[in-house]
């Protein structure tokens, strides 16, 4: 597999995914992904985005709790 950035070697690995939801700042320090060996870009596979995708609707359903009030 080629990487769509670069045109690099893709290999399987890890890499960190964050995001920021509602408030919330989301850290998955090490999801697999198909990382390029030339510039670091990194693909998650459907399995992984799935997984990411509950998990950021799970923070954005419970913000409201969890989320201090000023």
């Amino acid at each position: 597999m080629k990487c769509l950035h670069c045109g690099g070697t893709m290999a399987r690995a890890t890499a960190p995914f964050h995001v920021d939801r509602k408030g919330c700042h989301i850290v998955l320090d090490s999801v697999p992904a198909w990382v390029c060996q030339q510039c670091g870009e990194a693909y998650f596979e459907e399995r992984e985005v799935d997984a990411i995708q509950d998990l950021i609707r799970s923070v954005e359903r419970n913000a409201t709790r969890i989320a201090a009030t000023p």
